[in-house]
């Protein structure tokens, strides 16, 4: 559902769209994508191979990168807007060019709909539409080896600067020939657009910084060029090596219909509940209680089955992990006073985020050796009653 911000922005692009139809507007053909201003930064390049590709236009106005990808490169074009004169402008120009098909709708509500896509860019338009409904959606509409590439404002005419948090603020949308209407945008911080986009299993490759060319106008863009991984990574949450007495841990695999149940650790890496065998403990009894520490979910210990043990080397240690299955609970997951691990949500397996912890990439890959995880390797013995559970 729309965001009260998506709202503001809908109204406007309504009046926008208006404006330039009752201006009769004309605007040249493009022959490059002209990411903040015109002749500045990167051109259609950043979007790799696009002969024969299928291709998204995200918030395409009246179609002109759109109509030029199909035109000068082979591209099948789908180009979205929700702007109804926007998208009559475009009909009335492309309307009959093969290649191109033009939709009049809700950005995130066609991605849900759609068949995935090699490639998706947006000019200017990502920052308009709530990162946390717009996100998920363009990850799975995202082709695995997919590429997306988006400019997002980074400082305004005026000199503000992005925010740390994920809020809309007021800008300023001027119209051609005098006027304005007032906007709400999402102008966040590169590391933080970047640690969203990681959420759902997106990697930012590159930023470009487009500055305004002006004296004066500090106006000043940033174009993400970004992939959907078609192997997610790992890493170690720090270069320390465990406590000689914390080797030994477990990681519980919480899978059911809404995905498996991932946490954030405060150092940055996406985990499964776990943690380490406190003394007197069975590695069931272990599994129950980090599962309530961390997550509050209520297992009981027959409802773990214990796949097997994996041994790495984490800095001249010997560290030994136990993969569990949960294969029953109860509750809802959320963040726990004092916990290291927090913002736990349910992730498809086709859509994990990076930066898992290897552990936890590990015990994954045991569950399930066709998933498409990156991580140090780790031997993997599998104990005889805990496999095939599915």
């Amino acid at each position: 559902m729309a965001s009260r911000p998506e709202a503001v922005n809908a109204e406007a692009w309504r009046i926008y769209g208006a404006h330039h139809l009752r201006r009769g507007t004309v605007l040249p053909e493009v022959t490059r994508i002209d990411w903040g201003f015109e002749g500045a930064g990167p051109g259609i390049e950043v979007l790799g191979e696009l002969t024969g590709r299928r291709v998204l236009d995200l918030g395409c106005g009246p179609a002109r990168h759109a109509a030029h990808l199909v035109r000068a490169h082979g591209a099948l074009v789908d180009a979205v807007d929700s702007s109804a004169g926007q998208v009559e402008r475009a009909r009335a120009r492309y309307g009959s060019l093969p290649g191109l098909r033009l939709v009049l709708g809700d950005a995130v509500e066609h991605l849900h709909s759609a068949e995935p896509y090699d490639v998706v860019y947006s000019v200017n338009a990502v920052p308009y539409i709530d990162p946390h409904r717009l996100l998920p959606a363009l990850a799975a509409a995202l082709k695995p080896g997919g590429r997306l590439c988006f400019t997002v404002l980074h400082t305004n005419s005026r000199g503000d600067g992005p925010s740390d948090e994920v809020i809309a603020r007021p800008e300023i949308l001027r119209l051609a020939g005098g006027g304005d209407v007032t906007v709400r945008m999402w102008v966040l911080d590169p590391e933080l657009w970047t640690a969203l986009l990681a959420e759902h299993g997106l990697r930012v490759e590159q930023v470009d910084v487009l500055d305004m060319p002006q004296a004066g106008n500090h106006a000043s863009y940033r174009l993400f060029r970004v992939t959907r991984p078609v192997r997610v990574s790992s890493r170690p949450r720090t270069a320390k090596p465990p406590a000689a007495h914390a080797a030994l841990g477990v990681g519980a695999i919480v899978h059911g219909p809404r995905g498996l149940l991932l946490g954030r650790h405060r150092h940055g890496t996406w985990e499964l509940p776990g943690g380490t065998v406190e003394p007197g403990e069975s590695l069931r009894e272990t599994v129950v209680r980090e599962l309530g520490e961390e997550t509050g979910l209520d297992a009981r210990p027959e409802d773990v089955r214990l796949l097997g043990t994996l041994l790495d080397d984490a800095g001249g240690v010997v560290r030994v992990t136990v993969a569990a299955r949960v294969t029953a609970w109860r509750g809802e997951p959320s963040d726990q006073p004092g916990e290291r691990v927090g913002r736990w949500r349910w992730f498809a397996l086709d859509r994990l985020p990076e930066e898992l912890f290897v552990c936890s990439a590990q015990a994954l890959t045991a569950w399930r050796p066709g998933l498409p995880i990156d991580h140090a390797p780790a031997h993997f013995t599998p104990y005889g009653t805990g496999t095939g559970d599915g």
